[in-house]
């Protein structure tokens, strides 16, 4: 590091909590899939925030649209009506082919405004005894870290010293239809899961495993909130990661692209039957649907509507799996998973830890980030190039063999 960089990363560590342990690199500048530190370097971003970025940094179509608002109007709160709310409704349940949308701002709000609204349904369509609501979830899961939400989590790391844990969760195997069916009583009113598990390292289910849960939620009356923050708009070669195996969940959880990685932009999206039981004063979000997030997300929608970005992601994801499958014929990796353009590379011990795999990487211009130790994920921006693609993964290709 120079001491631009080491003056920068000091500031931050002596005047912010130590909450995350970023790499070592500082970045001021960005555009398409590319960033730029403090000190002129540039660096293929292979993580694109978690997929708040899935197209790219600063998209002229998302900065304009950006740009426009700010010289309009950034915040009403939901006090008032604005011009770019009922625009923003429509457009995004028509994408989901839903009725009714509730925006907020984060992943973790949507989660927390599903579990609630989940509950709500389970005591007033359902009839559920009051206070008796439960809800399904799967191990290894990662919905968020608010008290509610690490309360069903299995991560130590997410969940250890933030106790007492709030109560009405059952956590089962993910990928597993015969628990998933067990642990259904009458007092469930909500699984919730992730179509592809992204904290926990790209993991995708068993072939069948999201039909026979959407079969098994239909036939026991109990919704099925489908988490497709990390999953949704695009990153696996779909809209949505549902549409793999054809399947509509009852809510669609959106967040992290939705904002084009301009503004936080949450919603839970679902029917009529279901986002109808909230009446004025029972919920609400002082930023949730403000005119700037309205804006940015109606031209993420528009982006989308063209299946332009769907289709890169299948295309290119198809290319980096196969190069991955290749490296894992080589003995480079032992194991890869995922879909589109998103992938979960688990690395042999004798190549060092995640981390160490990421360190490497950053030196040699190419950002991605580890999980649980042994696993690195890469989620490109769906606008990369080929060539930029193979460049990155040319890079890793040549690190895992100096290792």
């Amino acid at each position: 590091m120079t001491a631009r960089t080491e003056r920068s990363i000091a500031a931050a560590e002596a005047h912010s909590a130590r909450n995350y342990h970023p790499l070592p690199v500082v970045v001021a500048t960005a555009e398409g899939a590319w960033v730029t530190d403090v000190e002129g370097r540039r660096y293929l971003d292979l993580l694109a925030g978690y997929s708040a970025l899935n197209f790219g940094h600063r998209h002229p179509r998302l900065i304009a649209a950006a740009r426009d608002q700010l010289d309009r109007v950034t915040l009403t709160s939901r006090a008032f009506h604005h011009d770019r709310f009922g625009d923003f409704c429509e457009r995004l349940a028509d994408l989901c082919g839903m009725d009714m949308v509730l925006p907020m701002n984060t992943g973790a709000e949507a989660v927390e405004t599903a579990v609630k609204t989940a509950r709500k349904w389970g005591y007033r369509v359902k009839g559920v005894p009051d206070g008796r609501a439960r809800i399904v979830v799967a191990a290894d899961n990662f919905h968020g870290r608010t008290t509610t939400i690490v309360s069903f989590s299995t991560d130590p790391e997410a969940r250890a010293d933030y106790g007492p844990y709030t109560p009405g969760f059952d956590i089962v195997p993910y990928g597993d239809l015969a628990a998933l069916e067990a642990a259904i009583g009458e007092d469930t009113v909500a699984v919730l899961l992730e179509p592809i598990q992204g904290e926990a390292g790209v993991l995708v289910p068993p072939d069948g495993y999201l039909t026979g849960v959407r079969e098994l939620t239909r036939t026991r009356n109990v919704l099925f909130v489908a988490d497709e923050i990390q999953s949704g708009l695009g990153r696996t070669g779909r809209t949505f990661a549902c549409e793999h195996e054809g399947v509509v969940p009852d809510v669609y959880l959106l967040g992290k692209a939705l904002g084009g990685g301009v503004v936080p932009v949450s919603a839970v999206v679902s029917s009529r039957e279901v986002l109808g039981v909230f009446r004025p004063g029972e919920h609400g979000s002082t930023f949730g649907g403000n005119p700037l997030a309205c804006a940015v997300a109606l031209e993420v929608i528009e982006l989308l509507r063209t299946g332009e970005y769907q289709r890169r992601a299948a295309e290119l994801g198809g290319h980096l799996h196969r190069e991955l499958e290749v490296m894992a014929g080589e003995g480079l990796v032992e194991a890869v998973r995922g879909r589109g353009l998103w992938a979960g590379v688990d690395i042999a011990p004798r190549n060092g830890t995640g981390r160490e795999l990421s360190e490497r990487l950053l030196r040699a211009g190419v950002l991605v980030k580890d999980t649980h130790g042994a696993t690195v994920r890469l989620a490109p921006p769906l606008v990369i190039s080929k060539e930029d693609l193979d460049w990155g993964l040319d890079r890793l290709r040549a690190e895992l063999r100096a290792a």
